[in-house]
């Protein structure tokens, strides 16, 4: 896989370049890039925010600017995205601002630690070349390829070029229909229900949902309470049934620690015992280990799967090697969904 990465890394990139570096964007992301900008020796001159946003607040202790007080300020930077985004308005926006400004939108884990560097990649050299074997299309192997040198470099073009609408997803690889059994782990609102309704013109046999998060259970029990036929777990997935303790407001990190919130955990194995036809699965790192609890289902009915691949650096690698491993017959494929980092990069599998 290393002959196909031709990008430079990003954070030798900037301990070479020796220009402003500028933050685009305040919270919790950019907290988290800073962590790694001081390990590296390097500090951010400024942040700016959109106009918008920007009200005299300070971030670590300095003024919170414009775009055009940042343009004024320095002849020459570098931009550094540090906060997701998935509306077109706003990916617009950074698409004009990458043509104009050296700009990159770096790539910290969701869960788990350490940086995505070539390094890494070289180190797992041939589990990336397994995972690219196993994928079922070019659009999937170009993908795979583009994400990889994008969380190397930074460079959203590499997004840019291959950004897939979910709906081709569902018209195309999962294509649900009237009587499907959908169980969906990881489901915040009810978002991802909706989205399947509205593919099957709210035809289905069954939901069962599973979500861990109190809040985000209460409101999905008010934005479903108008079906039938679902099923709601105040619960996380996992490989066994257990409680973990995750630290309050961990934001992405999701960093466990026995002092924190207790979450309980369970299997899709010891909780659904009729035939599932579609499991869906994005629930902040713990995909590897849900699939292992879910391994008598799958194996048994082969449903078609839609995995989340951006939470772990790992993902890339060990979620497709996973599925094959649970059942030869899958078709893998991997879509980027419209969104910058690469968030909503997903596989997908469907028995042959």
């Amino acid at each position: 896989m290393t002959e196909r990465i031709t990008e430079r890394p990003l954070w030798e990139r900037l301990k070479e370049s020796g220009k402003p570096i500028i933050l685009y964007g305040m919270g919790n992301g950019a907290d988290m890039i800073i962590e790694v900008l001081e390990s590296l020796g390097l500090t951010f001159s400024d942040t700016f925010a959109s106009d918008a946003f920007v009200r005299g607040q300070l971030f670590h202790g300095k003024p919170v600017l414009t775009l055009r007080q940042v343009e004024e300020k320095y002849r020459d930077f570098t931009v550094l995205m540090t906060f997701a985004v998935h509306d077109r308005e706003t990916l617009d926006f950074v698409r004009r601002l990458s043509q104009k400004h050296e700009f990159y939108s770096p790539t910290v884990p969701v869960a788990g630690s350490g940086l995505f560097t070539a390094d890494y990649i070289a180190e797992h050299d041939r589990e990336f070349d397994l995972a690219y074997s196993m994928l079922a299309d070019e659009e999937s192997k170009r993908t795979f390829v583009n994400v990889l040198n994008f969380k190397i470099s930074g460079k959203t073009d590499y997004l840019f070029s291959s950004f897939c609408e979910k709906e081709r997803v569902y018209r195309e690889i999962l294509t649900p229909g009237e009587k499907e059994t959908f169980v969906d782990l990881g489901a915040y609102d009810g978002d991802t229900v909706r989205e399947f309704l509205a593919v099957t013109g709210g035809q289905y046999y069954k939901i069962i949902a599973f979500e861990p998060d109190g809040k985000n259970f209460r409101k999905l029990e008010r934005n479903t309470a108008d079906l039938e036929r679902i099923e709601r777990y105040n619960l996380g997935a996992g490989d066994k049934e257990e409680t973990l303790f995750f630290a309050p407001k961990a934001g992405r990190s999701s960093r466990r620690d026995d002092k924190g919130i207790a979450i309980a955990f369970n299997t899709v194995d010891n909780l659904v015992k009729e035939k599932v036809t579609l499991l869906k699965m994005d629930i902040e790192g713990d995909e590897l280990r849900a699939l292992e609890g879910a391994k008598n289902t799958v194996r048994q009915y082969l449903p078609k799967l839609y995995v989340c691949a951006y939470h772990r650096n790992e993902d890339f690698f060990a979620l497709p090697q996973k599925i094959r491993e649970l059942s030869p017959e899958y078709q893998i494929y991997l879509r980027q969904h419209p969104y910058i980092p690469a968030w909503e990069c997903n596989f997908y599998a469907v028995a042959k």
